[in-house]
């Protein structure tokens, strides 16, 4: 079974353990906020033994718990990510489906994907509404706690995610205005832009060659 695509455009930040998502209606055509409970998500991330998904800056994740889970590919793109989807049926707890390894065969090349890492995360979302009651971005509040499979490292960190939603602006350089916006009141409240592009990278000490 072929995936679903779409294009995720985010921002990472780091965050001290205590703080507080501050007043986002600051931001420049949010009218809204709403805030939704925490909910439990589990991920479990593959590469080969050589880790060539990362050296091609691609990911394999299966995620259970919350709105989108199911197992994810994310792939580099000119602007943000292209994340494809499959469900969880689709695969086991350590079988990737077989429509993933179609899909990066030409990367994998016969190579075996194992489970490389997994992260627990409690997720509290905080959505921004424009003025017609849309939904243009979302900030992910997260506790993060990971273990490295293979060298059995664990880590534990809180950040904060700023993603653009099926609202956001139609144009690029509105969207960057949006984002930029949205990061100037984060720093202000003490976020910093994070030192890893992706959980996974931190998760395993290391911020080379990831993208997601």
């Amino acid at each position: 079974m072929s995936g679903a695509e779409q294009v995720e455009i985010e921002r990472k930040y780091d965050v001290a353990a205590g703080s507080a998502v501050p007043d986002l209606t600051e931001v420049e055509g949010v009218e809204a906020v709403t805030r939704h409970e925490g909910v439990p998500l589990d991920a479990l991330y593959f590469d080969t033994a050589d880790q060539a998904l990362a050296a091609n800056h691609i990911i394999i994740r299966r995620r259970s718990g919350g709105a989108d889970e199911g197992w994810h590919v994310k792939l580099p793109a000119d602007e943000g990510r292209t994340e494809v989807h499959w469900p969880l049926e689709d695969g086991s707890e350590e079988s990737v489906p077989e429509g993933v390894l179609e899909r990066l065969a030409p990367v994998l090349a016969g190579r075996t994907v194992t489970p490389l890492a997994r992260i627990h995360t409690v997720r509290t979302l905080v959505h921004l509404q424009d003025a017609a009651g849309n939904d243009v971005a979302e900030i992910a509040d997260d506790e993060v706690s990971t273990t490295d499979l293979r060298a059995g490292t664990k880590r534990a960190w809180r950040e904060w995610e700023a993603e653009l939603l099926p609202g956001a602006p139609a144009t690029r350089d509105e969207r960057t205005a949006l984002l930029d916006d949205i990061e100037r009141v984060l720093v202000a409240a003490g976020a910093r832009p994070s030192s890893t592009v992706a959980k996974i990278a931190r998760a395993l000490g290391a911020d080379a060659d990831f993208e997601g």
